[in-house]
């Protein structure tokens, strides 16, 4: 009986040793928070994607109806998976287009894509839990695979999902991006947070196209960002003079979000814009080459929608 009780207090000893260490580590390498939680089948998310899914609330985000399985366990995506270790990186510029009449870029694809940014940090954290602790298998996810990002983050204490479906902070608003390690290891596991959105209705108030259809249900199909993104097709012309001349993604319900008045700016230099970004003017951006293009855009995210799809959503503002 006092060997097993020897033998818990260890493992419990060394589950919040490692949880410390895997915190301190994400500290160092920038990341605005970590939270952690515990790797189990999402039961309460399966009836709510679902149901989004079959209102074809994905638009032509095919993709979003495969491995649904895996989208809600996050043990068919690591095998004998016992913990999601779940991270934000600020991403708040300093400073915005010069150019109010110009053409809008949303705020996170400023600077370098952050899928490069973030994976290698994740990588260098995984690194660092093998190198402290031992034999930790363990995957790195950044927005780029069947992750229920938004669910863990707010099951991992990090925050509330707000009624613009985005996650949200007391301290910092929402001007960041989530990341997962899903390891092997057991961790101690930190609690959700309460939702503090209250009666607010500035999100939805506010969204140019009507896609919050309500409190916490964004419809993709009708979000700004869905079409000068995802969308590869021809705009629909029903959408004309909605887009409050964002051609690259859309921050509006975040903008108006009372919360974002706590943002601050981010300290990760691969996150600054291209120098010529923001002080480009409207007709410059009316007028912008293939060869200017790839210059600004060069590790960009914006160049997911390719030249022609910058092209095609500027035209859309101007006609």
């Amino acid at each position: 009986m006092r060997d097993n009780c020897i033998l818990a207090f260890i493992k419990l000893n060394s589950k919040a040793t490692y949880t410390h260490l895997i915190k301190s580590e994400a500290k160092r390498l920038g990341f605005l928070s970590c939270g952690i939680s515990k790797a189990e089948f999402l039961e309460e998310e399966a009836p709510r994607l679902e149901k989004w899914l079959n209102q074809n609330m994905h638009g032509d985000m095919q993709y979003m109806e495969n491995h649904f399985d895996k989208r809600l366990d996050p043990t068919k995506l690591v095998e004998g998976s016992k913990s999601v270790i779940s991270l934000l990186l600020n991403y708040y510029p300093s400073g915005d287009q010069q150019d109010l009449a110009a053409p809008k870029i949303s705020k996170y694809a400023y600077g370098t894509d952050y899928h490069f940014v973030i994976k290698d940090k994740l990588k260098t954290l995984l690194a660092f839990i093998q190198d402290k602790i031992g034999e930790v298998h363990g995957r790195a996810f950044v927005d780029s695979a069947p992750v229920l990002d938004k669910t863990w983050a707010a099951k991992s204490g990090l925050g509330w999902i707000g009624k613009h479906s985005n996650l949200l902070t007391q301290q910092v608003g929402s001007f960041y991006f989530i990341a997962e390690l899903i390891v092997d290891l057991e961790l101690e596991y930190d609690t959700p947070v309460s939702d503090h959105c209250g009666t607010c209705t500035a999100c939805i108030d506010a969204c140019p196209t009507q896609a919050i259809v309500e409190p916490y249900v964004v419809d993709g199909s009708k979000c700004i960002s869905y079409f000068t993104i995802e969308l590869k097709n021809e705009l629909p012309a029903s959408y004309k003079g909605r887009f409050d001349n964002w051609m690259f993604g859309c921050d509006v319900c975040q903008d108006v979000c009372p919360w974002n008045r706590f943002s601050k700016p981010h300290n990760e230099p691969l996150f600054n814009p291209h120098p010529d970004l923001l002080s480009m003017t409207k007709r410059e951006w009316e007028d912008i080459t293939e060869d200017v293009f790839k210059k600004i855009f060069k590790k960009s995210a914006v160049k997911r929608t390719k030249f022609s799809g910058l092209k095609r959503n500027i035209q859309f503002l101007k006609d």
